[in-house]
């Protein structure tokens, strides 16, 4: 992605995250191992991030399976793209299906670089658009923990995870 965040865009962001009950840290790609360390519950599941820099700690498995994830209690992703307006993150989906790393385990923690954080949804539509017409791309629009009240109270974690972490990568 090539969206620069303003601070503003970035207040927005996390702001909204709070709104939804997400937990978040600001930090440099030389802390991110450290900063999953400290927000991951064991086992954890994830995938490269794929962001210059940034590294997975040990800890967390890379071989994704059903078994790994099925027993993960924290998945690990990246985010291609943070929606200020509504605290949304942008999952990206893959041929080899690593997107329910994002969704089984009751914890997700996902990577996002600052300056992938646009203002709203038209400016996001925008960046991925072309990926989703030329490169037969998809994925995920996640905000905030799993939640539902189809049966009456509010449930966390009926389809998803119930807790979300965002590490905000600044580079």
């Amino acid at each position: 992605m090539t969206q620069t965040s303003t601070a503003s865009t970035t207040e927005q962001f996390v702001d909204r995250l709070e709104d939804f009950g997400v937990s978040w840290t600001i930090t440099g790609p030389d802390e991110v191992e450290t900063e999953i360390e400290a927000v991951a519950s064991t086992p954890a599941v994830g995938v490269d991030p794929g962001i210059d820099g940034v590294s997975l700690p040990p800890a967390v498995d890379q071989e994704i399976s059903p078994a790994t994830v099925e027993a993960a209690a924290t998945g690990v992703t990246g985010a291609v793209l943070g929606v200020a307006d509504y605290g949304s993150i942008v999952i990206p989906t893959t041929r080899s299906g690593v997107e329910p790393v994002s969704l089984f385990a009751d914890h997700h923690v996902a990577v996002l670089r600052e300056a992938d954080i646009v203002p709203g949804m038209g400016e996001a539509l925008t960046e991925l658009g072309d990926s989703f017409r030329d490169d037969d791309w998809s994925g995920i629009i996640a905000t905030g923990p799993s939640a539902t009240a189809d049966m009456g109270a509010l449930v966390k974690g009926a389809h998803g995870p119930k807790t979300v972490h965002v590490i905000i990568v600044q580079q």
